[in-house]
């Protein structure tokens, strides 16, 4: 049974898991569309790089624009959410969004190209702390690890449709089509979820100056930001230059590096419920620094090996990297009070996001330039596999 969307607080623990599954899709279906507007520039990146001109670190430094926006966007969520719902919250955001990829889309500049992508962040950041404050809220707490892998299942999927849409549509429409196209998508998203979605309707909490500074003196909130930003680095960062990397640094033509990105992102989406799975059994700190050590490794080596060995790394990787996501918001919830969890998400988030899609592909742009990639990607791997101590600092409740 679907909750009303008043409806407020965990469900009752003898509800079957199964009559969370409807909710849980719309959300799931919602956030596919909130993550894909956030990675389809990676796939599109060769083609914008060759008719804008710009070089390896002009286009590594775009995506720290949308960061910078969604970095905003978290932090002022709350408000938005405590003034008009998460289940209106996550609907503006849906249509926001479609609106600021149509203006990216429009744009003929870099400069413009910069602030499209700062919108889109500020857009689709409004919708990750209320959709895990409302999953956190109509689903048992028992099932949150199940509940936030079937959720998880939107961003796996995404990056693997992401490479694919884009060399489809690429075939008819130029990079700037593929943006617009995709706009108007998220906005007929938003529209489903305001017809069908019944879950959200209830207020969030807004931040205010005793929460930050309770959370500024937290251990806890600075493991967080630390844990998420790797990552989110070793996810969604290295996503966001493997394109160039495979197509720059080593030769391979773009409609093959597509399509290698995409097959690799095949296996996260069964990763993420095994990752599920992993964090009600051994709970999210011992996942989360499972994942960051191995994930590193992986990583550096597909820094340093030679082209023979990098598909098979690309296919590797990304099926541990996406693991860590659903022990990530679980440790956030058990770490937060169930009125304030939609702060706690959008307070950790923020900085993460900054450092971990926005600084990292900013990092290896710079070093693909100075050095070369493979340096860059190295030195990413060596900085995720040292976060994998860090989950011991945690403390839950």
């Amino acid at each position: 049974m679907v909750p009303s969307p008043h409806a407020e607080g965990p469900a009752p623990a003898a509800e079957p898991f199964r009559g969370h599954l409807g909710a849980l899709t719309l959300l799931t279906l919602l956030f596919f569309l909130n993550f894909l507007s956030r990675i389809i520039q990676a796939p599109l990146l060769p083609a914008i790089e060759q008719d804008l001109g710009i070089s390896h670190a002009q286009a590594g430094a775009l995506f720290f624009f949308l960061a910078a926006g969604y970095f905003l966007s978290l932090l002022g969520s709350g408000f938005v959410s405590a003034r008009i719902g998460h289940r209106r919250t996550m609907i503006l955001s849906a249509a926001a969004t479609g609106l600021a990829l149509g203006l990216t889309a429009a744009s003929n500049t870099l400069s413009g190209l910069r602030l499209g992508q700062f919108l889109v962040g500020i857009s689709s950041g409004l919708y990750l702390p209320s959709a895990i404050a409302t999953i956190t809220g109509f689903v048992p707490s028992r099932h949150w690890g199940k509940a936030i892998a079937i959720h998880e299942v939107a961003p796996n999927a995404a990056f693997v449709l992401a490479p694919v849409l884009a060399e489809a549509l690429l075939s008819v429409l130029s990079w700037k089509g593929v943006l617009a196209a995709l706009g108007a998508g998220s906005i007929v998203g938003g529209a489903v979820f305001l017809l069908w979605g019944r879950v959200g309707g209830f207020a969030g909490e807004a931040p205010s100056f005793g929460p930050l500074r309770a959370l500024a003196r937290s251990r806890n909130y600075w493991f967080m930001v630390l844990l998420f930003g790797l990552g989110i680095g070793g996810s969604m960062g290295l996503y966001t230059m493997l394109p160039l990397f495979l197509v720059s640094g080593h030769g391979f033509e773009r409609v093959w590096a597509n399509g290698l990105i995409a097959l690799s992102r095949i296996p996260g989406v069964l990763a993420a419920f095994g990752s599920g799975w992993l964090t009600d059994r051994c709970g999210p700190g011992w996942t989360i620094g499972f994942v960051l050590f191995v994930n590193g490794l992986l990583t550096v080596a597909l820094g340093i090996a030679p082209a023979a060995v990098v598909p098979y790394l690309v296919a590797i990787q990304p099926a541990l990297a996406v693991c860590f996501f659903p022990a990530g918001f679980a440790a956030i919830a058990l770490t937060a009070p169930p009125a304030a969890r939609n702060i706690a998400v959008s307070l950790v988030t923020p900085f993460a996001f900054l450092l971990g899609a926005g600084a990292l592909p900013s990092l290896i742009g710079a070093l693909s330039e100075a050095v070369s990639f493979p340096a860059g990607f190295a030195a990413a791997g060596l900085l995720i596999g040292a976060g994998a101590v860090l989950p011991r600092g945690l403390r839950f409740r």
